[in-house]
């Protein structure tokens, strides 16, 4: 099982000595969200400071940008990276990309489905100069050499994408090469509809469930004295409260015994209570949601809940100060060599 950390793109001049701090510290990769600021470059400056790192986006938003965009610029990271680039791609939500990003967002399942494929149709374009692509939102069949990245002397990228609902679990055993589990994924969500979804999705591409990476946020709380671990668990508590807000997640809550979570939440949310949304969840949710340890014993901790369920777990405050960060890295690497 392979540790990475998350983070949010910084400025560019700052990302070398982050990708640096840690390769050093023993995680495996980074892992850039897209926020404010885009994903792609900060994986390309990664990708020259540190040789060697793991780097994927978690998650990139797809529609805002052209399958033939998207695949040019995960060739040429994974050409920089020596081979360790992963392309995560989601959806983001009906808000962002029709009022922010200006673009259509109508099916964004089978949208989403057919931007995978389109994709994967550009990687082979490359090597091949013949680029056939014909899908129910993108048709693609027209390339030179003059406007192909032309072949790398590595694999083409893994394309992974944010799954959440039973549908998009199957679409993702079909089509991808990974999933992004929601940061709420517990491992019990991931038992109950990550596998079989993507085990019957895998059935149609005549792959094995074990081919698919899945990529599962953790947040942690993690201490050796009562007071390290309460000031954790209160970040966690509003990180959960921010996520639980969103109604599509909340069959989530639900399924794992706490229904109505995701309502008590919206209303205090809608008043502008965010105090009251964080109280919302309780300590019982975060003992389900997070993992909470001492340092000695994290690593038994995490390899105990997603040990054999997941490929990669993506350490969700890992940054949240230098020496805490070094600390996570020992964690990563005992679990690597486990």
């Amino acid at each position: 099982m392979h540790v990475d950390v998350m983070t949010t793109p910084q400025p560019l001049q700052d990302i070398g000595e982050l990708a640096r701090r840690t390769q050093t510290a023993g995680f495996s990769g980074l892992l850039f969200t897209e926020t404010g600021r885009t994903p792609y470059m900060n994986a390309a400056v990664a990708a020259q400071a540190a040789p060697g790192l793991e780097l994927s986006t978690g998650v990139a938003v797809a529609f805002p940008r052209s399958p033939f965009v998207t695949a040019a610029t995960a060739w040429e990271l994974q050409e920089a990276s020596g081979g360790r680039f992963r392309l995560g791609l989601g959806t983001q939500v009906r808000t962002h990309v029709v009022r922010r990003y200006g673009m259509e967002f109508e099916r964004p399942g089978p949208r989403l489905r057919d931007y995978v494929l389109a994709v994967k149709a550009c990687f082979h374009a490359f090597r091949t100069g013949k680029l056939e692509h014909r899908g129910d939102f993108y048709s693609l069949d027209f390339i030179t050499p003059q406007w192909s990245a032309g072949p790398i002397d590595a694999p083409d990228p893994k394309v992974d994408v944010a799954a959440v609902n039973p549908w998009m679990l199957r679409m993702a055993g079909e089509v991808a090469d990974g999933i992004h589990v929601h940061p709420l994924g517990e491992p019990g969500y991931i038992e109950r509809h990550v596998m079989p979804n993507l085990a019957e999705g895998v059935e149609k591409s005549g792959r094995s469930v074990d081919d698919i990476a899945v990529i599962a946020p953790v947040m942690t709380i993690v201490g050796d004295t009562d007071e390290e671990r309460d000031r954790e668990r209160e970040l966690v508590r509003t990180s959960m409260s921010f996520y639980g807000s969103t109604p599509n997640y909340a069959f989530i809550w639900d399924e794992a015994g706490f229904e109505g979570t995701t309502a008590r939440i919206r209303e205090k949310q809608k008043a502008g209570d965010f105090a009251g949304m964080a109280a919302c969840i309780t300590d019982e949710h975060i003992a389900t949601f997070a993992t909470e340890s001492t340092w000695d014993g994290l690593a038994d901790a995490l390899i105990s809940r997603y040990g054999g369920v997941a490929s990669r777990v993506v350490l969700y405050n890992a940054l949240a100060d230098p020496e805490r960060f070094e600390r996570y890295g020992e964690v990563a690497q005992r679990i690597r060599t486990r």
